[in-house]
């Protein structure tokens, strides 16, 4: 797609969202009824969201507990720039004639086997004129001369790429393009011809090329994704392997036996498992023949692969608009921030980006987004990218099939994020102001995406990241802007971004800022597991800073802090979490309170979050006793200090009758709860108060469950 194209306008798109209001010092956040909110998440369904969510590259561990595994080395932070030359994507050359003595080489060189080489020669020997289509950097232009080559053309004449179609035939008569005393087949190649919709290669075009070439004239035209044909014959090119290509190359410029040795290295393996273009396996073919001669370092050829990845992403936004329009590139923006994600949804958000990047490239004029462009196929072709149907997408409703595009190279949508945000720093406005929308959106995946990409953001540019996108985000009246702040911080700190654990600590302390404290404090609940000390201790100084003579305290950072215990208690520190807040409660009875909150929130927490499923919290105590921990007793004596506190025991007594209804279904659960219950019922007034809720338990038919009579066996006797 070119720029010049005649496109539909539909209205503009809504104008980006405003910076967010600075906040009043003195004012809670907002209740989740504000204007534009949803109803407040709790901490654990935004834990799932991340797990459910997150890029391929940045995973959870498996099951209710869990820290982030972190993005593959190599993909996010500083690349290791080699030097060497990995060629233009574009196939593009300069018009005029080719040197014979390159011919040879390329024709000497090229690899045939696994191509459709053999039959393409044939049919431009028989029709003189030949359309080859691929993607680019494929060979395509190798291809075309070896096929001029392999004919006896001489000389060969490049044609100028953005020479319209119509003309091309009058080009070949220039005695400039083919000297007409030349004796002999002459050819001609043209490399990525630049069409438009309304200048697209005609066939009557190919038959007036074919009668000025005559009998002994030859032109083979190279097309790509976006070529605009009209009835035109083409023919598909099929690269080699690349493991061929590479191997001809080592053997030819080293030796059978130094070929050999170097495709035996860890590096080379590495390099061929990925889906790296013919033009990068040939320079890579030549950096390792540079070892092998000492004249390149291990390290080099280590880094070659990822070093290609970031040469592809900065060639991509080089691009002027006749070879990428600026659509083409607000996708590219849009499939690093969605990799792995639903391709509707990821062509649907890339428009809006792109309606973002016109306000900056054209702020004369209102941006037109087409309501039509590019086919699914072309556009992936592009990004180097594949399309396959994943059958266990979440969403709000359950798994569901979907569509989902990814890079081909896993690596890609970080390295992509980087260069953007680092070497194109007039993207900037459209790209914050996009994001803002995006962390605004009601769709969890959406918001979940944002959060991750300012994270690669912040790992480039942490002061930028942050004052441009998080700091706003957190200070913001939206509740949906301060949860994927948290969001962003938990990946950030995940990825190996410096100093996040020092951003949520300080937070906690901002007396004067309860917006921005809510944040850091649900953040404490998501990164704690790492630090579990720190991240208790952080929270009771942000529980003692609400008890002050001078003002009541902000109820919702209260609760939200009980949340974020209750999420450490699920956590995989858990019992260690357990054990300190067990001892620092002794003498800290204002957070010991607020622990037991948190405690009977994860109480409430079940297996897939479905309404029958086994009790986190009992499954633990089941584990931890069968394995003789102290986390047993833990779990007990947080039971009993819920049930015998006027404050909680109503709260605690609900969620135990929820425990044994689930027992009446589950015999696991069954023997759990009996091997609990005596822990709790030491006092006489525990024995009783059991005793009376299984007695008066009824299950949602009004009939009392058999389990309980069998669970009062096990209390003491009255």
């Amino acid at each position: 797609m070119s720029s010049d194209e005649e496109t539909p306008a539909p209205a503009p798109p809504p104008a980006p969202a405003p910076a967010p209001a600075e906040p009043d010092a003195a004012s809670p956040p907002e209740p989740e009824t504000s204007a534009g909110d949803e109803p407040g998440q709790n901490a654990w369904l935004l834990r799932q969201d991340l797990a459910n969510h997150s890029p391929r590259a940045i995973r959870m561990a498996g099951g209710a507990h869990g820290g982030i595994l972190g993005v593959n080395q190599g993909t996010v932070g500083s690349i290791h720039v080699s030097n060497y030359h990995v060629g233009s994507g574009t196939g593009a050359q300069a018009a005029g004639e080719i040197p014979a003595e390159t011919l040879r080489l390329l024709a000497d060189g090229f690899v045939t086997e696994g191509t459709p080489f053999e039959a393409l020669l044939d049919k431009l020997r028989e029709d003189h004129v030949l359309v080859i289509t691929g993607l680019p950097s494929t060979g395509r232009r190798t291809a075309a001369l070896t096929l001029l080559h392999r004919l006896g053309a001489s000389p060969v004449h490049a044609l100028d790429r953005a020479t319209s179609p119509r003309d091309l035939a009058a080009r070949i008569g220039d005695p400039g393009a083919s000297p007409a005393a030349a004796p002999g087949v002459r050819g001609h190649v043209v490399c990525d011809l630049i069409t438009r919709r309304d200048r697209p290669l005609r066939e009557a075009d190919v038959l007036a090329l074919r009668a000025r070439l005559g009998p002994d004239g030859y032109l083979v035209v190279t097309a790509g994704p976006g070529t605009h044909l009209d009835d035109v014959p083409t023919h598909q090119w099929t690269p080699p392997a690349a493991r061929d290509v590479l191997t001809e190359r080592l053997r030819r410029l080293a030796g059978d036996g130094a070929a050999r040795r170097l495709s035996a290295l860890p590096a080379v393996a590495e390099f061929l498992g990925r889906s790296h273009q013919l033009r990068e396996v040939v320079g890579f073919a030549a950096l390792l023949v540079r070892h092998h001669i000492g004249q390149a370092g291990a390290e080099e050829v280590e880094h070659y692969s990822v070093n290609a990845v970031e040469r592809q992403v900065q060639e991509w936004f080089e691009e002027d608009e006749a070879t990428l329009h600026l659509r083409e590139k607000a996708f590219l923006i849009a499939l690093a921030a969605f990799d792995d994600g639903p391709y509707t949804l990821t062509a649907e958000l890339s428009d809006l980006l792109y309606a973002f990047l016109l306000r900056t490239d054209q702020p004369d004029r209102p941006p037109a987004v087409p309501v039509f462009g590019t086919r699914m196929d072309k556009r992936l072709q592009l990004a180097r990218a594949r399309v396959y149907e994943e059958v266990e997408e979440h969403s709000e409703w359950g798994p569901v099939t979907q569509v989902v595009a990814a890079f081909q190279d896993e690596r890609a949508w970080s390295v992509l994020l980087r260069v953007v945000w680092t070497e194109h720093p007039s993207a900037r406005p459209a790209l914050i102001a996009w994001l803002q929308v995006l962390a605004a959106d009601g769709r969890p995946l959406v918001r979940t995406r944002a959060a991750s990409t300012v994270a690669v953001l912040a790992y480039t540019d942490l002061p930028s990241a942050m004052a441009l996108v998080i700091e706003p985000w957190a200070a913001s009246e939206n509740y949906r802007h301060r949860l994927v702040a948290v969001s962003a911080l938990w990946f950030a700190h995940g990825i190996g971004v410096p100093n996040i654990p020092r951003i949520v600590d300080d937070w906690c302390r901002a007396h004067g800022d309860a917006r921005r404290s809510w944040v850091a404090i649900r953040a404490q609940g998501l990164i704690g597991p790492e630090r579990p000390v720190e991240s208790i201790a952080a929270l009771r100084g942000a529980a003692r800073a609400q008890d002050r003579p001078d003002k009541p305290p902000n109820v919702l950072l209260l609760a939200e802090i009980a949340e974020s215990f209750g999420l450490l208690l699920l956590s995989d520190a858990g019992d260690l979490v357990l054990a300190e807040l067990l001892r620092t409660g002794e003498d800290d009875p204002d957070t010991h309170a607020l622990a037991v909150g948190g405690f009977l929130g994860a109480c409430e927490r079940t297996e897939g979050e479905a309404e029958y499923g086994r009790p986190l919290v009992l499954d633990w105590f089941a584990r931890a006793a069968g394995e003789r921990s102290a986390a047993a007793g833990g779990i007990a004596e947080l039971w009993r200090g819920a049930l015998g506190e006027r404050t909680t025991t109503e709260h605690a007594q609900r969620v135990l009758r929820g425990w044994v209804l689930n027992a009446d279904r589950d015999t696991t659960a069954e023997w759990a709860l009996a091997a609990l219950l005596p822990l709790l019922s030491g006092a006489p007034d525990e024995s009783r108060r059991l005793d009376y809720l299984l007695r008066t338990l009824h299950a949602d038919d009004g009939t009392p469950p058999a389990v309980a009579a069998r669970l009062r066996s096990v209390l003491p006797p009255r």
